[in-house]
């Protein structure tokens, strides 16, 4: 999959502004992520990337994710116990962990819950960022 004109501008920003350099590989790995936006572990982007750069390693891979992830291209999902994924959503959002199929759902939060959770913390206390995870079950006959 080729970037998009606005994903490419903000890749090249974000690279240079980490003072990294462009490479395909990064681009690849970075436009799979996007793809499906399915929060793929690095073992999945590892296999999708092979369709269509055959030559390239899980270490790359992995190298790859770091520099996106240090860069604030994407970010980590972690649950307990499960493999890393891997989010593009840099908005301010939450993660549901379906237990029944496995699958990842971004979940929305509107700026009023943010000003309010950011409103509990202890005075003086600013926070780069908030991540809030659920998990349990989609309980509808998808």
């Amino acid at each position: 999959m080729e970037l998009t004109p606005r994903y490419k501008t903000l890749y090249n920003d974000a690279l240079e502004k980490s003072s990294l350099r462009h490479t395909k590989q990064r681009e690849h790995i970075f436009s799979i992520i996007l793809e499906k936006k399915d929060h793929p572990t690095a073992d999945e982007i590892f296999t999708r990337s092979r369709e269509k750069m055959p030559s390239i390693s899980l270490a790359t891979v992995y190298n790859c994710l770091e520099t996106l992830v240090e860069s604030s291209l994407i970010r980590q999902v972690n649950f307990e116990r499960e493999s890393t994924r891997y989010c593009p959503n840099l908005r301010p959002h939450a993660h549901f962990l379906c237990k029944r199929t496995g699958a990842i759902h971004d979940v929305d939060l509107p700026d009023s819950l943010i000003k309010q959770l950011e409103e509990t913390l202890p005075e003086n206390f600013n926070p780069e960022h908030i991540e809030i995870n659920f998990s349990g079950s989609n309980n509808s006959n998808d």
